[in-house]
Formats: structure tokens, C-alpha cells, sequence
């Protein structure tokens, strides 16, 4: 069920860096306009083939954007952290979505309608060169990691994907624990591998005592051997 929970001033400090480039106007407009999903563990924020209809910004949670391929196998594109922007180059680019959204944990989404963000654009230059940088560092980041995980063997990807992790939702309070606990499947997904070949390299990596595993829990022992194994292939 979608609802309006946020203060006008939670959404300003929420959508800082989007909302400092918007005139009062412009402010007014999305402010009278967003809304707010909550998302339980795994539940779909979007499939595959439908059309866009809202720009969608990370408040709270964990986000993936996989793509399903040959045989029923799925590949993580990008995961997403608060606060992070998505699901609008579709409409950017004139098409239907070419991915899937799903969060990893229970999350909080704000939901801005794509007609008023393209009003918004066309009347203001911030705000376009707002999103082509967005757009830029996306695109930078989807070539670095399609090289990656093209050349790259087993133990180069998943050891170049947990530090990918660990720079992305930090650690626990030990400094060691990554704050994202994900399946062997998920994991497996984000590195392109297969499940099987996941679980046998992150045993081969305990036994290295590289990392530590306890359950869904990786906490990583030697930062830089991984930054090693990452950099060899």
C-alpha cells in the first residue's frame, strides 16, 4: 500500500542533493506529487518489460537490478544503498524496463512521477546535468564491472564482490562483519558464477581465513589479500 509519511523537511533532507538544484517551485510541484512504497525481504519493485511510470529513490534498505538470463539463471546488475536514484533511464531512453527490482531487505522507497521529473528537466539545466552525471556514473561503473566479470576467473570476481559489497554497506560494528547478509544464490548472481561454485570458493576463502562465514554473515579477516586476489583476475 502506497502512503505519504514523510514531512516536507524529511524529504528535503532526504532528496538533498536532487532538491538543492529545484526552484521553490519546481520544490512545491514533487512535493505535492511523491509517494512512499515500503517493500518487504525479496518482494519485487518492478518486473521486466513494464513501462515506466515513476523515478525511484532509495530511502531505506537494500535494492537489487538483475536481469534474468539463459535458463532461469539470474545476473545483479548494480545493488543500491540509501540514497540512490533508479528506474528512470528506461524513460529516459524511451522503452520499457530492461531489468528487474527486487529488495534484499525490508525497504523504504520514495516514488516521483516521471512526467513531473521531465517537466522539471526541460525547464531546468541543473537538474538535466543532475541526471546525465547520474546517468555517467552508472554507465562507468556497468563497463568496469562487464570487463570484470568477463575476464576475470571464480576467485578474482568474488573476491572483487565482497570488497564491491563492503564499499558499498560498510561493515558492522566489529569493522569486520558486512552489513549485507546475502544467499549463496544472490552472491553467486552478483559475480556470475554458478551457486556451487560460489559456496566452494568462499570455503576454499575461510580456509584461507581470509574471511569468515557464519550462516548468511562474511566478515573479511584480510582485507588485503582479497584486494590481491581481486587485482590478479
Amino acid at each position: 500500500m502506497i502512503k505519504k509519511s514523510l514531512t516536507n523537511d524529511e524529504i528535503k533532507e532526504s532528496l538533498a542533493d536532487l532538491w538543492n538544484v529545484l526552484t521553490p517551485q519546481q520544490q512545491e510541484m514533487v512535493n505535492n506529487n511523491f509517494s512512499i512504497q515500503n517493500y518487504k525481504k525479496n518482494e519485487v519493485i518492478y518486473y521486466e518489460g513494464e513501462k515506466p511510470a515513476n523515478m525511484m529513490c532509495l530511502l531505506a534498505g537494500k535494492v537489487k537490478i538483475y536481469k534474468d538470463g539463459v535458463g532461469g539463471r539470474s545476473q545483479i546488475i548494480r545493488v543500491l544503498k540509501p540514497v540512490e536514484y533508479f528506474a528512470y533511464r528506461a524513460f529516459f531512453g524511451g522503452g520499457d524496463f530492461i531489468t528487474a527490482a527486487a529488495a534484499f531487505e525490508p525497504s523504504t522507497i520514495c516514488f516521483i512521477p516521471m512526467n513531473i521529473i521531465e517537466s522539471i528537466t526541460n525547464e531546468n539545466n541543473h537538474v538535466a546535468m543532475f541526471f546525465i552525471k547520474r546517468l555517467s556514473i552508472d554507465l562507468g561503473i556497468s563497463d568496469e564491472r562487464t570487463v570484470n566479470l568477463t575476464q576475470k576467473h571464480i576467485r578474482g570476481r568474488l573476491a572483487e564482490n565482497l570488497l564491491f559489497l563492503k564499499d558499498s554497506y560498510g561493515v558492522e560494528e566489529d569493522g569486520y562483519t558486512l552489513s549485507i547478509y546475502l544467499s549463496r544464490e544472490d552472491l553467486a548472481n552478483l559475480s556470475n558464477m554458478t551457486t556451487s561454485n560460489a559456496i566452494r570458493t568462499l570455503s576454499n576463502f575461510s580456509n584461507e581465513h581470509l574471511i569468515a562465514i557464519d550462516g548468511r554473515k562474511i566478515k573479511i579477516i584480510d582485507e588485503e589479500k582479497l584486494k590481491r586476489i581481486s587485482r590478479i583476475g
